[in-house]
């Protein structure tokens, strides 16, 4: 995909996306009909980019909103209420397959219906989570790309020691109330063999997650690993500034907050992720069923540094991170 070309479509993507339109018949005379429920707000950047990388996708294969599709997007800035709310509106709309951005919004179409087509980005744990019976054989009405298997929690760990060497402690930042929160929260407990020792820190309210942080930066030596999870895709400026207050090097699992400010990140891109799901959309729309299409995990995984960061938190970036980094912010 090029970037490019997904930024050219920002402008007016996003807004198209909130409003009804009317597309032109296919050939056979039925407009087919895909429904998005992200997990972002619709004024996100983040959130518009990855909008656009849907509509070049689908364009790129042949399908145009307003012209043999009808693309019908929600926004539910990871509110739990919303999709619920969004999830039941877009099932009733009775569209041939529905993208669905994270765990809770595929839950929440599960919940409303068993029979619309679910093509999912964002998943860590499909399996644990219920979703799908297994990754090559997914059974049901969903499938899609999960973010990354739980083995790469490990590397978030390993990368933390890399930075910051003086490290002895680190505090875990997860969502216990997710499957995928327990999985990533294990995988880096398992790794057991760079001598810090390892606790944990809820991620579901702001004030909550400061307030276990100060005392966590009450002891010397402390770092922050940032797992995945539906707060941090909303909340990234919220958890890079606490980290920042409290002088804690810490490593995260996406790019993006690294360009929120945080220290460092390893994990897959966003935007490609739903770029790479419209070819799952664009199979279901001729005739694939999701029972079919094997769940596919990320092709590549990008290492960000932020050297203003490091430089407020007094860090000397190793030069063996410099010459493995994707990009480096100054």
């Amino acid at each position: 995909m090029r970037r490019r070309e997904v930024i050219v479509l920002l402008g007016g993507v996003a807004a198209a996306a909130l409003r009804p339109r009317a597309a032109r018949a296919q050939p056979d005379g039925r407009t087919r009909h895909v429904g998005v429920l992200m997990n972002l707000a619709a004024d996100d950047p983040a959130g518009r980019e990855r909008f656009a990388a849907i509509v070049l996708g689908l364009r790129e294969a042949g399908w145009v909103d307003g012209r043999n599709i009808q693309i019908d997007a929600r926004w539910t800035a990871g509110d739990p209420e919303r999709f619920r709310t969004y999830a039941a509106e877009l099932v009733a709309l009775a569209p041939d397959v529905i993208l669905a951005a994270t765990t809770p919004a595929v839950t929440a179409l599960r919940q409303a219906s068993r029979t619309v087509p679910i093509v999912f980005v964002g998943v860590v744990d499909p399996v644990g989570s219920g979703m799908v019976a297994s990754l090559p054989r997914p059974g049901g009405n969903a499938t899609g790309f999960v973010i990354f298997e739980y083995a790469l929690a490990t590397k978030w760990l390993e990368l933390l020691k890399e930075i910051a060497p003086g490290v002895k402690r680190a505090a875990v930042l997860r969502d216990p109330t997710l499957a995928a929160g327990i999985g990533q929260f294990a995988a880096i407990q398992a790794a057991g063999s760079t001598g810090i020792e390892l606790s944990a820190i809820d991620l579901r309210d702001a004030n909550e997650i400061e307030h276990a942080v100060a005392a966590f930066a009450g002891s010397a030596n402390g770092g922050l690993i940032v797992t995945a999870s539906e707060f941090g895709a909303n909340h990234p400026d919220v958890i890079a500034a606490i980290a920042a207050r409290y002088k804690l090097p810490a490593v995260y699992p996406f790019d993006y907050f690294v360009r929120a400010g945080g220290l460092i990140s390893y994990g897959p891109g966003q935007v490609e992720q739903f770029h790479r799901a419209t070819g799952y959309i664009d199979r279901i729309l001729k005739g694939a069923k999701p029972a079919d299409l094997p769940v596919q995990a990320p092709t590549k995984y990008d290492l960000l540094i932020n050297l203003k960061t490091a430089s407020a938190l007094g860090i000397t970036v190793p030069q063996s991170l410099f010459a493995r980094a994707d990009a480096v912010i100054e």
